[in-house]
C-alpha cells in the first residue's frame, strides 16, 4: 500500500467538503457582479433552467424504451447496439417511474400544469408523488411563496388529483 500525506492549508471546512472553496469563490464573484444568489426554495434558479424543458422520469422512461425498440428492430445491425449506458438509464428510469402507462403519464402533466407551475417543480412532484401538502411543501418550498395562488386547500387539490390517476392505474 502507498499512502501520500498531504499538508494541510486550507481552512478545515474546505477539507470536508471539497467544493466549499469553489462555492464560496463562485459566491464572492457573484455577489461583487451585484447577481443574485440562487435558491430553489424561493425558485430562484437562473433565466436559463427556468426556460428548460423538463422531464419527469416516466417520460424519460416512454422515450428511452420506444428508442430501445427502434434499437431492437434494427439488432441485424452491429453498428445498433444498445449501449450499458442506455439499458443502465433505462433500468433506472423505469425503476424510479411512478407512473407506468402513457395515458397516466399524459394525465400527470396536463394535472401539474393546470396549476403554473416551473418546469422543474411540476418533475419534483410528478417524480416523487409527496401525499400530504406539507411534504409537497417540504420538497418544493416554492410552491407556497407568497405572490403564487398555491395554497393549502390548492395543493390539496393537485395531490388529490394526482393520487386518482395512480389509483386507477
Amino acid at each position: 500500500m502507498f499512502m501520500v500525506f498531504l499538508a494541510r492549508t486550507e481552512p478545515a471546512q474546505s477539507m470536508a467538503n471539497p467544493s466549499c472553496m469553489a462555492k464560496t469563490k463562485y459566491a464572492e464573484k457573484r455577489s461583487m457582479s451585484g447577481e443574485e444568489e440562487e435558491n430553489a426554495a424561493e425558485l430562484k434558479i437562473g433565466d436559463e433552467f427556468l426556460k428548460a424543458k423538463c422531464l419527469m422520469n416516466c417520460e424519460v422512461a416512454l422515450i428511452l424504451e420506444h428508442k430501445y425498440e427502434q434499437l431492437q428492430q434494427m439488432s441485424d445491425d452491429p453498428m445498433n447496439q444498445v449501449s450499458q449506458v442506455f439499458e443502465k438509464s433505462l433500468q433506472y428510469v423505469k425503476r424510479f417511474s411512478r407512473y407506468k402507462n402513457p395515458d397516466a403519464v399524459r394525465q400527470v402533466r396536463e394535472i401539474l400544469s393546470r396549476y403554473q407551475l416551473a418546469e422543474f417543480e411540476l418533475c419534483v412532484l410528478g417524480n416523487l408523488c409527496p401525499e400530504t401538502v406539507e411534504e409537497a411543501i417540504a420538497m418544493v418550498p416554492s410552491i407556497k411563496t407568497k405572490g403564487r395562488a398555491h395554497d393549502d386547500e390548492a395543493i390539496e387539490k393537485m395531490l388529490n388529483d394526482l393520487s386518482l390517476i395512480k389509483k386507477f392505474e
